[in-house]
């Protein structure tokens, strides 16, 4: 007569098996409602019927618990077991229709003793085994396709919350990928234009060659490392642009002026490795060693209202203009193409790079990130 609210549903096939009892399966809420419901019934059909209310509440009872029992037997039957052409929901339904009118006569059955010609011969209890089985079998079929729905409803959402979880997974690895691709081009990249810059010195036979070639050496030993860090860090960018810039002021410490100012508190911020480090190399190379006069360059790191990071490589370099024949200007340079890709990987459209000349000469580039997480390390 009545059917409770579906079990949760099954995330496979091998869920609906039955690992537990039957018992187990039915839920509190389940059995309540199945109670509640043959209570309404027997309240319903108690003027119908010569027996006290407390006999028909308990037919009404009998059949709920029954069909309630039918119900969820059938729903976890093996699928194997099952004809090929018969879903489980149409033998859910079968089962409410055969147990209302088998259970109803075992009432009666039990009602009459055994009897079963006298319950044929009694007109009343005829009408009362017509008013019980009918009204059992029309709330079951309700209630049952009512569960159903619900059930094959909360089945498609847990299997769109799944197929979405699967997609941002898939998403989320193929930005790693492609962001450890990128990083595998940066590193080469950096340790090229490092190494160029060693090998001029040593052309030119200078006595700066030996000790920058050795500062590189401890600079790639501590760096390299941490290149390929789980977590990396803003402290860690931060340390090895300093690095950098104390390696470039060996090389020419006459025309190389620098400051880093970064706002405290950001060094455990989780940051891309080598993105500061591209800008401050690409305004070295490309704006201050080709200026007679060389020039001042200037790493500032903000926090902003937002919670974002505003970081800034400033140069008074020769700037983006080149007369014909220069090497080619920064925007140009294997090295931003790839910070940008990496930064696109990272934070999507949320991150944004930008590079502007600065007057009278000089160019200024600016990193604007969305606010970053804390790293756990």
């Amino acid at each position: 007569m009545t059917l409770p609210s579906p079990r949760p549903p099954a995330p496979s096939p091998a869920a609906a098996l039955p690992a537990q009892g039957l018992m187990g399966s039915l839920t509190g809420r389940s059995v309540a409602m199945a109670v509640a419901l043959a209570v309404v019934v027997a309240a319903l059909l108690n003027p119908l019927f010569m027996p006290p209310f407390p006999v028909v509440l308990g037919r009404t009872l009998f059949l709920a618990m029954v069909l309630l029992l039918a119900f969820h037997a059938a729903g976890r039957l093996p699928v194997h077991r099952l004809p090929g052409w018969m879903p489980r929901w149409l033998l859910q339904l079968l089962a409410i229709v055969l147990a209302a009118p088998l259970a109803t006569a075992c009432i009666y059955l039990l009602y009459a003793g055994g009897d079963v010609m006298a319950l044929f011969d009694n007109p009343g209890v005829v009408a009362g085994f017509s008013w019980i089985a009918g009204t059992g079998l029309v709330l079951g079929l309700v209630l049952a396709l009512g569960a159903l729905f619900r059930e094959r409803d909360a089945q498609a959402r847990n299997l769109a919350l799944q197929l979405a979880l699967e997609r941002e997974t898939l998403q989320r690895q193929d930005a790693d990928a492609r962001l450890a691709l990128l990083q595998s081009q940066v590193e080469p990249h950096f340790l090229f234009n490092t190494l160029a810059n060693v090998q001029a010195l040593v052309e030119s036979g200078s006595p700066r060659a030996g000790p920058v070639l050795q500062t590189l050496t401890d600079y790639l030993r501590a760096a390299m490392p941490g290149l390929r860090d789980a977590q990396p860090t803003l402290g860690d960018e931060l340390a090895r642009v300093r690095a950098y810039l104390s390696l470039m002021e060996m090389r020419m410490p006459d025309r190389l002026r620098w400051q880093l100012q970064a706002d405290a508190g950001l060094d455990g911020l989780r940051f891309p490795p080598m993105a500061v480090l591209t800008l401050v190399e690409n305004a070295v190379r490309h704006g201050i060693d080709p200026s007679e006069e060389g020039g001042e360059l200037r790493v500032t790191v903000q926090a902003q209202p937002d919670g974002g990071l505003a970081l800034t490589v400033q140069d008074s370099g020769v700037g983006l203009s080149r007369p014909a024949g220069a090497s080619p200007p920064a925007t140009a340079g294997t090295g931003l193409a790839n910070l940008r890709a990496r930064l696109q990987a990272m934070y999507g459209d949320a991150a944004r790079l930008s590079l502007t000349e600065e007057s009278p000469h000089g160019v200024r580039a600016e990193i604007r990130l969305p606010a970053p997480s804390r790293s756990s390390s």
